[in-house]
């Protein structure tokens, strides 16, 4: 990271500023074309490992892509704010971001699906324990992100 003075290290920090941020963009590449999609996401930490999961169609390019080529990156930001300043090279922003690589899977077993709208579901605050019916998990595909590598980066303006 060029800027070491705003790097992140700490993995719990890291995971707080994931905590924070409401979309997940996922970076995917089919041939030598890049394909970039917003989604909802919630993840965990298991085994010292971190996993994302997602959801979404059964089919179209998101999908057709991930089945060719499970590669991802992924970003998530939150807090931003512009920091207006009289000299326009003197703007700047405010933010926290997290950036990471891994693959990506579609999941086909129920129980694995489940929990995965379950994780996500928690990240979004869904209070108690949701119910799916299984027609619904039939006819959703829900992704896990299997991490390899995860960073975070944050700038605050001291005033």
């Amino acid at each position: 990271m060029r800027r070491s003075d705003r790097e992140v290290k700490n993995f719990d920090e890291i995971m707080a500023i994931l905590d924070r941020c409401d979309v997940l963009r996922i970076a995917l590449c089919s041939g030598n074309e890049p394909y970039i999609v917003p989604m909802n996401f919630g993840y965990e930490v298991s085994g010292g490992k971190v996993f994302i999961y997602l959801h979404g169609a059964k089919e179209g390019k998101k999908t057709d892509i991930i089945r060719k080529n499970p590669n991802v990156c992924f970003e998530a930001d939150c807090s931003y704010k512009t920091v207006k300043a009289e000299e326009a090279c003197k703007y700047t922003a405010e933010y926290q971001s997290v950036i990471g690589d891994g693959k990506v899977y579609i999941l086909e077993d129920s129980a694995e699906k489940s929990h995965g709208l379950d994780v996500l579901m928690k990240h979004y605050n869904f209070p108690g324990k949701p119910n799916y019916p299984p027609q619904m998990l039939q006819t959703v595909n829900v992704m896990k992100i299997e991490v390899e590598t995860i960073t975070g980066k944050q700038r605050f303006v001291n005033k």
